[in-house]
């Protein structure tokens, strides 16, 4: 098997996605990187008779990145993932769920950045529901063995 990783621009992503896909390259997926706190690589992975081939992008965080999902419409799904967790934008999605394809509006952080690009708010006082949970003792804490299992399941699995 052979693989190859070309080097690319923003300004010709699309057109040198639109070439492999003419020549008859396969999307297999996308995989993103981050470097540091400014900027992540893109790694478009492409597949045809057991060749590999990949374009990396380096790309700004705070810039958007080209999307290839008007080439490949299944890119959109990876695209809208990065930015779930890495907190990119991408110009030209053809479906952007803004950020909330896997995670909730409420969400604060991207979780797969070490420097994360969301604001987050100054610490809150923790929820009623939190404190009162804290408060019961009959709330398994979570790091005790057998935490969350019916009482008689706990007790089976510690003998």
């Amino acid at each position: 098997m052979r693989e190859e990783i070309i080097p690319v621009d923003p300004d010709v992503l699309v057109g040198a996605v639109a070439k492999l896909k003419v020549q008859g390259w396969r999307l297999v997926t996308l995989s993103c990187t981050e470097i540091d706190a400014t900027s992540v690589d893109i790694l478009y992975h492409f597949d045809k008779g057991l060749e590999l081939k990949h374009l990396r992008l380096a790309a700004a965080k705070t810039s958007p990145v080209p999307s290839i999902s008007s080439v490949y419409f299944a890119a959109l799904l990876v695209e809208n993932e990065i930015q779930d967790h890495f907190g990119l934008t991408f110009d030209g999605l053809i479906v952007d769920y803004k950020g909330t394809l896997y995670l909730e509006e409420e969400a604060l952080k991207t979780p797969y950045c070490r420097f994360s690009l969301r604001p987050t708010e100054k610490s809150q006082a923790p929820s009623t529901v939190q404190a009162e949970t804290a408060a019961d003792p009959t709330v398994p804490a979570p790091d005790k063995p057998g935490a969350g299992m019916p009482e008689g399941a706990a007790k089976e699995a510690n003998s």
